[in-house]
């Protein structure tokens, strides 16, 4: 059924309130590929925010955020603790969490913390502080938090987690972009690059773009290799350290 023209367009402004903008993403490089001069990389992501009905920005309209989001594959990690006994650190402790992000990188337009709550940041896990980690341990809570913050801090440390906060540029509420750094020990898989589109602390529109990280040329057969054919990979592995250390030992012998 056909709604008369003045009802139409009476109700039109309403409609048009009612809707929601969306987002047209995309990333700077679909795939990453790992040579032996690999040292990183860096991805850019940009894209529009279109209104609904294709319509300008208004100037009263509210301030918008965008926040990005690279995820690497998960993993399953054991994390373990050391304790100082007699002088020694040895293992004292240890959790294994079935599933982690092998990779964790979020840049946004603000803090974090300035533009979503920490209900809305546990949901769409924004922040490294709001991971959704998958401990396999029944571990009373203050011990797997203690974990929890320690796997956090040894990813971190490593470059493979981190926040860039007020690094992502939003121009005139239509065009973003940000960068996120890749870095030279980056695991290799399918990466996921999320976009949020955030205004007055709700999410009112998400998108999802796929990245293969992968090696090439040697380290990819030398990869294949190890996956494949994992006891002659193994062997050779022996052969070539011993080989190595014969012949270290028979040039320290002539001088």
């Amino acid at each position: 059924m056909k709604l008369p023209p003045l009802l139409l367009a009476l109700t039109a402004p309403l409609l048009l309130g009612q809707a929601k903008p969306t987002l047209v993403p995309d990333v700077s490089q679909r795939e990453i590929e790992i040579i032996y001069s690999f040292t990183g990389a860096e991805l850019l992501l940009f894209g529009a925010i279109v209104q609904p009905g294709n319509t300008a920005p208004r100037p009263g309209d509210p301030p918008t955020d965008i926040v990005v989001v690279v995820k690497g594959p998960t993993e399953s990690v054991l994390v373990r603790e050391k304790q100082r006994v007699a002088g020694i650190w040895v293992n004292a402790d240890r959790t294994r969490y079935r599933s982690a992000p092998s990779f964790y990188a979020i840049a946004s337009s603000r803090p974090i913390d300035r533009i979503v709550d920490a209900r809305t940041r546990a949901i769409y896990e924004l922040g490294l502080d709001s991971l959704q980690l998958s401990p396999a341990s029944g571990a009373a809570p203050a011990v797997q938090s203690r974990f929890d913050a320690g796997l956090v801090d040894l990813k971190r440390r490593a470059g493979l987690y981190y926040e860039a906060p007020g690094t992502v540029e939003i121009t005139d509420n239509v065009l973003y972009r940000g960068r996120i750094q890749i870095p030279a020990r980056v695991p290799v898989g399918r990466f996921t690059a999320e976009t949020f589109l955030i205004r007055d602390g709700r999410v009112l529109a998400a998108a999802v773009r796929e990245i293969d990280i992968r090696k090439s040329g040697f380290e990819r057969w030398v990869a294949g290799a190890a996956e494949q054919h994992a006891m002659l990979y193994g062997i050779a592995a022996v052969l070539l350290s011993i080989g190595f250390g014969w012949a270290a030992g028979a040039i320290f012998r002539r001088f």
